[in-house]
């Protein structure tokens, strides 16, 4: 008997479900109004039953009318509670539970009502709202970390132009008054200060524009081997000095011209040797190998080496590992250094030395003319 009522009560829930909120309280009206019928009639019956009992009294018809009146009302009362409990309660339940989850910013949530009626049609649209709402949020925050990113890698990448601008400022306003300086090397000072204001006209154009670090332009051009190696060396040398640590390069190729983007490659270049001289004890090395079509950068410290964790994780945006210098260091050379090797078709490799001391090795695409 109870299985059948449950099984009564599952199909009613059903077919209510496939009605539309006005097709349902029509039929729980019919239904409202069969009921009460019903018991008016016993009710009528129940008035004569006491009539013929009794005979006519006074008492009898108010307690009629009062029956039928009160009958009406629970009819009422009852229909009412019944289309709310089946078809309004559950979905406004939904509908405030999300709205109180939006309010709170989680959005990761999901919301499903089972019925063809226009509470359902309402909570599917308000789950369409939700999940629309959740991509624009999460795209407006991958937007605001990429710029945070960005003008982070920027603010990161400015410091070796000024310290070199700054470092050859001050040896030529120590020495030129002297005349210790040739003309050659004072040209040659020149040179090499105003590649690095092009270098910071570039960063500020750049920054105005570029949304994302993949977004950086690739601008190859033909370099001398030497003439880069050179411009190279000499910000290495800036930023070796500003750690009391030695440096020593090496090249394996004869001159030659290569067809890359110096910019990109001195901050490859650059934060690769900030890296080294950060953890090294006296000495960095850099070693150039250019190859038919591949250029190799080397450079090695003689410092403890990469941890196990930091060969996975070095290159990742943002990881600072155990590092002491924590306000200046930001997690962002190795990431800058492997993002700017994949434009120029390269990679960028991790690795511990065989007689200690860590070692990066960047390939950067390139062809070569003798």
């Amino acid at each position: 008997m109870g299985s059948r009522i449950q099984m009564a009560k599952l199909m009613n829930r059903l077919l209510l479900k496939r009605f539309t909120l006005l097709q349902s309280f029509i039929l729980l009206c019919v239904v409202t109004l069969i009921v009460v019928l019903a018991v008016i009639t016993m009710e009528f019956a129940w008035a004569e039953s006491l009539r013929l009992r009794f005979g006519e009294t006074d008492w009898v018809l108010p307690s009629l009318v009062t029956a039928v009146l009160l009958t009406v009302a629970a009819g009422i009362v009852t229909m009412a509670v019944l289309f709310y409990r089946w078809k309004l309660k559950r979905p406004l339940e939904l509908l405030k539970q999300a709205s109180e989850n939006i309010s709170a910013n989680d959005l990761g949530f999901r919301i499903s009502y089972d019925s063809r009626d226009e509470m359902g049609e309402l909570i599917a649209v308000f789950e369409n709202m939700r999940s629309q709402l959740e991509k624009n949020v999460k795209t407006l925050w991958r937007s605001v970390e990429e710029r945070k990113q960005i003008n982070a890698i920027f603010a990161h990448d400015l410091r070796t132009p000024l310290s070199v601008l700054k470092g050859n400022a001050e040896l030529l306003a120590t020495y030129l008054p002297e005349k210790k300086l040739s003309e050659e090397k004072v040209l040659d000072l020149i040179h090499t200060m105003n590649l690095h204001i092009q270098r910071l006209e570039s960063y500020a154009e750049a920054m105005n524009s570029i949304q994302r670090l993949e977004d950086v332009p690739l601008n190859c051009q033909w370099m001398d081997t030497l003439s880069l190696t050179a411009l190279l060396d000499g910000s290495a040398e800036q930023i070796a000095r500003q750690f009391g640590i030695r440096f020593v390069s090496s090249l394996e190729y004869d001159n030659a011209s290569i067809h890359v983007d110096p910019y990109l490659v001195m901050q490859i270049f650059e934060n690769m040797v900030a890296n080294g001289v950060r953890y090294a004890a006296s000495q960095v090395n850099v070693h150039y190998v250019i190859q038919e079509g591949t250029m190799k950068i080397t450079v090695s410290d003689d410092g403890p080496g990469f941890s196990n964790e930091a060969l996975y994780k070095a290159i990742l945006p943002f990881y600072r590992g155990e590092v002491w210098d924590a306000t200046e260091h930001r997690g962002l050379g190795l990431y800058v250094c492997k993002v700017f090797c994949v434009k120029h078709e390269g990679s960028l490799q991790i690795a511990n030395g065989t007689h200690g001391g860590g070692s990066v090795t960047a390939s950067i695409g390139t062809q070569v003319d003798k």
